[in-house]
């Protein structure tokens, strides 16, 4: 678990995470300490590891700076689950302690997904193999009844040759379908195969309400006790392929012993992003009732996930002791010190994210390996048509955006996907009708004016607010 960590040193992280974000140096700064304080504390003294606790993070920053993405783009570098939630939803249903949970429960299906994944991959080419049996016998059943070999005749003609036994033949005649299935020759047959399926009944609830780890593990012994029935399906060869690959390779994984690497990597490498913080924030101010209450509350409930407990989850217990939480808000109206005592001492690292400037824009629609610019040119290649963008049209692009953020809503970069949307839906509205496959589109810094100008011109910007 440990090996991929300790490749992570603080600024290879920080050099990934340039990959795909813009400045936010502070952020990424300590978010990659973060990261690589997992790796040490799992190579401490196994009787001090469970004294060091994790520096949860608090990010305060306007919509659209990049505070998601960092923490994204953190749990993809040390593959790790990843959960992402918003603070204010949970206000919108009434939230209780065992809703706050749900949280947690989300990581352990994160990690189980994760390993699950892992284990098929490994045992990959054993269930291609029998993957490719299933598909011989439907093409070719193998002899049954009379298995035996029959012995060679003692007098054999005088050339040598030895009559071939039905068994041989069949096999040798198995072994030349075998090596066409993998060629792929015969992904357009059509064979009938049988497709395993769980009859899981639904499950009603009479009497008193049932919280949902019991509802969960009611519904998964019910499921592992009805048995599995074959469902026969008339499918071509590729198709049987993808059919039955994942379910020969769920055959050969033991659930259990990834219900357990589940468990301790969501535990040791897990991470929970709670966004919109500043929403659940009360007012120092207030009275004693109203949503004031409502939203110290919620914090109250989410105070002993984040200083570690033990959940209940249908995949087995888990402790939070360790897994490494990033809040994150724009607190324009409410203060950090406006959440309770006790949650602001579960995020001692705070950092400020700073406001894209013009030149960020430009760096954005530049330089990531995701950038926008990237996007639209990979799906117009998809049609056979070439884009591409003049340096002065990123420019003009950048100041745009930036000029609109001034004047309306900040939403951060966010606002270069409108740019880019009513700059370019001309373009794909007419591919591939108008034009065609092997055409060209080059997009310059006065192509950018003349379709983007009103944007700027138009006081009344509620159309372009996302």
């Amino acid at each position: 678990m440990t090996e991929h960590l300790n490749r992570l040193t603080p600024r290879q992280i920080v050099f990934e995470l340039d990959q795909y974000i813009i400045g936010q140096n502070d952020a990424k700064r300590n978010v990659a300490i973060a990261l690589r304080n997992r790796w040490r504390r799992m190579n401490s003294p196994e009787d001090i590891q469970k004294e060091i606790i994790p520096n949860n993070i608090l990010m305060i920053g306007a919509t659209g700076v990049g505070k998601t993405e960092i923490a994204r783009r953190l749990a993809k570098i040390a593959d790790a689950p990843f959960v992402k939630v918003e603070a204010s939803k949970f206000t919108e249903v009434g939230y209780v302690g065992r809703d706050v949970e749900s949280m947690v429960r989300d990581l352990v299906e994160q990690a189980v997904g994760m390993v699950r994944t892992q284990k098929k991959e490994e045992v990959k080419i054993k269930a291609e193999q029998a993957v490719e049996d299933i598909i011989l016998d439907a093409l070719i059943p193998p002899i049954h009844g009379n298995n035996v070999v029959k012995p060679r005749p003692e007098n054999t003609e005088s050339n040598g040759v030895i009559p071939e036994d039905d068994n041989e033949l069949n096999q040798r005649t198995r072994e030349r379908f075998r090596e066409k299935i993998r060629n792929g020759e015969l992904d357009e047959r059509k064979i009938e195969i049988e497709i395993q399926q769980n009859q899981s009944p639904s499950v009603g609830m009479i009497g008193g309400a049932m919280d949902d780890v019991s509802m969960m593990n009611i519904q998964e012994m019910i499921g592992n006790m009805v048995p599995r029935r074959g469902k026969k399906r008339k499918v071509t060869v590729g198709e049987a392929k993808k059919l039955l690959l994942d379910e020969e390779a769920g055959k050969l994984i033991d659930m259990d012993e990834v219900k357990l690497e589940a468990i301790q990597k969501a535990e040791n490498l897990g991470i929970i992003f709670i966004d919109e913080i500043d929403k659940v924030a009360s007012s120092r101010s207030g009275g004693g009732s109203g949503p004031d209450v409502s939203r110290e509350g919620v914090q109250r409930d989410l105070l002993p996930i984040v200083e570690g407990s033990a959940v209940n989850t249908k995949h087995g217990v888990i402790n939070t002791d360790h897994i490494l939480f990033i809040a994150a808000g724009a607190f324009h109206v409410a203060k950090p010190s406006d959440l309770i005592p006790e949650l602001q001492g579960r995020f001692p690292i705070r950092v400020e994210l700073n406001s894209l400037t013009e030149s960020d824009f430009y760096q954005i629609l530049k330089t990531p390996k995701n950038a926008l610019t990237k996007q639209y040119e990979a799906m117009m290649e998809a049609e056979g048509v070439d884009l591409q963008f003049e340096d002065g049209a990123l420019r003009e692009m950048a100041r745009i955006a930036f000029e609109v953020n001034s004047e309306v809503e900040n939403i951060g970069a966010r606002r270069l996907q409108t740019v880019m949307s009513l700059l370019l839906n001309d373009f794909m509205f007419d591919i591939p009708d108008v034009i065609g496959p092997d055409s060209s589109i080059i997009v310059t810094a006065e192509m950018v004016s003349e379709k983007l100008s009103h944007m700027v011109k138009n006081r009344d910007l509620s159309q372009f607010i996302l």
